[in-house]
């Protein structure tokens, strides 16, 4: 589930990579790049340890699909694998995202209650100075409430970027607008609680980044970001180098 701090913010937080990348003669765009990071924190939630998350996308005319993935180096840790089809347009984005985690029903499972993916629609607009997204999950794995219905659990960021002392930093912050079992800490996360009881704020968080230039033509982003998660009383932070 990319994105540290807020999903389609494919995020500088979860995903900053320098990727090698090709234009082709009839404007296709490719790009492949990788990252290492000392934990793996999404939208405030613990999801893993230290992990490579490599990244591959096609891009034409505003229309994108991406490939994203993780594996921690702990056995223990979930392997994931996403697929996103977007489309985005002078700050205006929307697109559709198949979450899959290993450790349940195989890749090819699809039945509702029977399925490790969930289905998540995305729409936002980035103001340059400001940026704003809305998540919600519409199949799949949608998450639930506590009477065993369908949350359809959501959430909505917002990020600011800004330049400081030398530095690339992004201050954001996220919050789950209703009772869900989605939003609760993650599974690795020592602060996980059992449902979201409603309206809960469970990203708050700042980043700071810097390219370092190793050649004329090569340089390597390294990143570092503090993350707390006050619906589940949880801190975190992440370091992280993209190739």
């Amino acid at each position: 589930m990319k994105k540290l701090f807020a999903g389609t913010i494919l995020s500088i937080f979860s995903a900053m990579s320098l990727p090698v990348s090709s234009v082709a003669q009839d404007k296709f765009e490719c790009s492949v790049g990788a990252d290492l990071v000392s934990s793996y924190v999404w939208r405030g939630q613990d999801l893993g340890n230290f992990s490579i998350q490599p990244t591959v996308s096609l891009s034409c005319k505003g229309i994108s699909l991406s490939a994203w993935g993780s594996a921690g180096f702990d056995p223990s840790d979930t392997r994931e694998v996403d697929l996103t089809l977007g489309y985005s347009v002078s700050g205006f984005s929307i697109s559709v995202t198949d979450y899959w985690f290993d450790g349940g029903p195989g890749y090819f499972h699809y039945r509702d209650g029977l399925t490790n993916h969930t289905f998540e629609a995305q729409i936002g607009y980035d103001f340059g100075f400001l940026a704003v997204n809305w998540y919600t999950n519409f199949a799949g794995n949608v998450g639930f409430v506590s009477d065993g219905s369908k949350a359809y659990a959501s959430y909505f960021s917002v990020s600011v970027p800004f330049r400081f002392a030398g530095l690339d930093w992004e201050a954001a912050a996220g919050a789950t607008p209703w009772q869900n079992d989605f939003y609760t800490g993650g599974g690795n996360s020592e602060h996980a609680v059992d449902m979201i009881r409603g309206f809960a704020v469970c990203n708050v968080g700042i980043m700071a980044a810097k390219s370092f230039t190793i050649t004329e033509n090569w340089s390597v982003p390294v990143f570092a970001q503090l993350i707390w998660n006050p619906s589940t009383e949880a801190a975190h932070f992440v370091a992280g180098i993209s190739f």
